[in-house]
């Protein structure tokens, strides 16, 4: 060998060495009966950690910049915050009664939580704990999402049946928007022209125009030999560059993909008992469901819209948060 292929090769090894690896991401699901939150190995797909939390986690959510995984543990009243690289609690923030999910401005600064036991959005200021407001909703407040330019934050209340409107600036309610039966999460585009509205027992999810809060489009489901009233749309997560949303449809066992620009259904993936929340991978390639009777999360490959793996996880799984790149629990 010549001393130009010793000397590429030598070169060649160094660059290696000084190219950090890729590294898997971890993925979080919270475990409502069990009173825990399942750790998982993006490569593996093992468990590496079981973290126990305050009662009846459900809503998880990752802090914009992963450092922080945030936990709505409802019988506890509370939000429980986790470090990202040691699994601990290192905080807890007073929610107000229920919380069920939440969500956090594009700053990472402000979080909204839907309290579903007192019918009010608490906005709280995430590094002092401060409660900045109290905005009344209407009854079993739940889905929360803050839009993609911090200007608006939706809520749902599933007995009133309305999407909430708050205007963020003010944090007062600028308008209300009549949807069908137990609204359970609101969408938002990333250009802020649409909000998606999923209904569990109207079987619905309503697409909403901002510019005038009229519901333009309204997408149902049907499965030949599925009974309607299992069709119930929960969680949903727009994937392939906002080419669909996944929807996971509760006691069908099915996950419905609809195409986001023709606003209709085009696949029905099955998988686990009643899949509830999902979120895809950091890669956007997979899309992980907690199916909270079978006790696992699903992975589905997103290029062929099938089912590939079941992990199991804690006691009725329920949300689920990926963080790019491995912890350090």
């Amino acid at each position: 060998m010549t001393r130009f292929g010793l000397a590429s090769i030598g070169a060649l090894a160094l660059l290696l060495l000084a190219t950090p690896l890729a590294q898997a991401e971890t993925i979080f699901v919270s475990n409502e009966k069990d009173n825990t939150i399942t750790v998982i190995d993006g490569d593996t797909m093992e468990t590496i950690k079981t973290i126990e939390t305050s009662r009846r986690p459900r809503g998880i959510m990752l802090s914009p910049d992963y450092k922080e995984l945030f936990v709505a543990a409802g019988n506890g009243d509370i939000i429980d915050v986790i470090d990202t690289k040691t699994f601990e609690i290192t905080r807890q923030l007073e929610s107000g009664p229920d919380p069920e999910l939440m969500d956090i401005d594009p700053d990472g600064k402000i979080i909204y939580i839907a309290n579903e036991d007192n019918s009010m959005v608490t906005i709280m200021e995430i590094q002092s704990g401060d409660v900045l407001a109290e905005v009344p909703v209407g009854v079993e407040p739940e889905g929360m999402a803050v839009s993609p330019d911090n200007v608006l934050t939706v809520a749902t209340s599933e007995s009133t049946s309305m999407a909430h409107i708050i205007e963020n600036a003010s944090q007062q309610l600028i308008a209300n928007v009549l949807v069908d039966s137990r609204p359970r999460e609101g969408l938002w585009s990333s250009d802020g022209k649409e909000l998606w509205v999923s209904s569990e027992i109207g079987g619905t999810v309503c697409v909403i125009d901002p510019s005038t809060w009229q519901i333009v489009k309204k997408i149902g489901f049907e499965v030949p030999g599925v009974r309607p009233e299992q069709l119930q749309p929960v969680g949903m997560d727009f994937v392939k560059d906002e080419a669909f949303i996944m929807v996971p449809l509760g006691p069908s066992n099915r996950v419905a993909v609809i195409d986001a620009k023709k606003k209709e259904v085009v696949d029905y993936i099955l998988v686990g008992q009643r899949p509830w929340h999902g979120e895809p991978s950091a890669d956007g390639k997979r899309y992980y469901v907690a199916n909270g009777l079978t006790n696992d999360m699903t992975i589905i490959d997103l290029d062929t819209m099938k089912a590939t793996k079941s992990v199991p996880v804690g006691r009725l799984p329920w949300g689920v948060a990926v963080m790019p790149g491995k912890s350090g629990g």
